[in-house]
């Protein structure tokens, strides 16, 4: 059923909604726009909760962490109580990229610029027989033909799969946490990224090559069990179960350490230190971050532990 274990394909779904870099929300192409997955054969278990929100104060600064999910179906409400009350008292929306449509309309042209092969290297040419057997297979099990990728990076490939049969399957860029956040807060709040689409982009294209087709083909090999765990994540994070989150980000990880340190950790790192830099600065920020950053073992708010700062959960 899979390469290896569940765990290989939990981190490539997980990867996508809750610990990739904010550019895998709405970058990569759609290849093949008339292969459709059945979503009828897709059912979706969203439960309808309070999503976890945390707080870090002093007497003249409050920082909201709020983890996101960059893409979801149409029925999960989430932008209520706490969440809204605590956005709208803001000054200042902090996301990993900026977000704001102009640039997001050319970061596809952006990624795909660096996640193209070329010198006619095909991206099966970087697959042994029994890759390419399986990479194909896959793909067939949902109607897309293998060929739609050829000219791709595996990293980049992998992103496109894996959007073609969410958005296929129910999920939405346009209902994605970040997408919601910009359209709802003010113009007068100011923006302020994290990092730059240049980074983000450097995370997955300077992955070696053999690490980034094992990683290409755990999605691709069933690409609807792959929804299933989208599913399972949503519900959980829907629900505000940190715990259950955590502890399937770490599950999925597990046989990619180099990846979850450069997804995940040592980005964490430096989110935990931009915050303890902004504390030094009076008024209140809402910080919107993958929610795989916001879970499991070491994650932003275990860095700002190790560095005295208390963080308070308020939803």
């Amino acid at each position: 059923m899979k390469l290896t274990s569940l765990l290989p394909s939990s981190a490539a779904a997980i990867a996508l909604l809750a610990g990739a870099p904010a550019i895998a929300q709405q970058s990569a192409p759609a290849p093949v726009e008339e292969e459709k997955v059945p979503a009828a054969e897709m059912e979706l278990e969203t439960a309808p909760g309070a999503p976890a929100l945390w707080q870090v104060a002093d007497e003249d600064t409050t920082i909201y962490l709020f983890g996101t999910v960059h893409m979801l179906p149409d029925d999960v409400e989430w932008y209520s109580g706490p969440v809204r009350e605590a956005l709208t008292d803001a000054e200042a929306l902090v996301t990993e990229i900026d977000m704001n449509p102009e640039l997001a309309a050319s970061m596809g042209a952006m990624v795909a610029e660096k996640g193209m092969l070329s010198d006619g290297q095909t991206l099966r040419d970087l697959m042994d027989e029994d890759q390419r057997a399986t990479f194909e297979a896959g793909l067939a099990k949902v109607g897309i033909p293998a060929a739609a990728f050829d000219t791709m990076e595996p990293w980049l490939a992998s992103i496109a799969i894996l959007q073609i049969v969410t958005q296929a399957s129910g999920f939405s860029d346009d209902k994605g946490v970040e997408t919601v956040l910009e359209a709802t807060v003010g113009e007068d709040v100011d923006r302020v990224a994290l990092e730059t689409i240049d980074f983000q982009i450097s995370i997955f294209d300077e992955l070696p090559l053999d690490q980034q087709v094992l990683y290409l083909l755990e999605g691709a090999e069933d690409p609807m069990e792959g929804i299933q765990i989208l599913n399972q994540l949503v519900a959980e994070w829907a629900e505000g179960d940190v715990d259950a989150l955590g502890a399937l980000m770490n599950e999925g990880f597990l046989s990619h350490p180099n990846l979850a340190e450069k997804l995940l950790y040592e980005r964490n790192a430096n989110w935990a230190e931009w915050i303890d830099t902004r504390m030094d600065e009076p008024g209140n920020v809402f910080i919107a971050v993958g929610a795989g950053h916001l879970a499991g073992e070491r994650s932003v708010q275990d860095y700002l532990a190790e560095r005295g700062i208390t963080v308070t959960r308020v939803q």
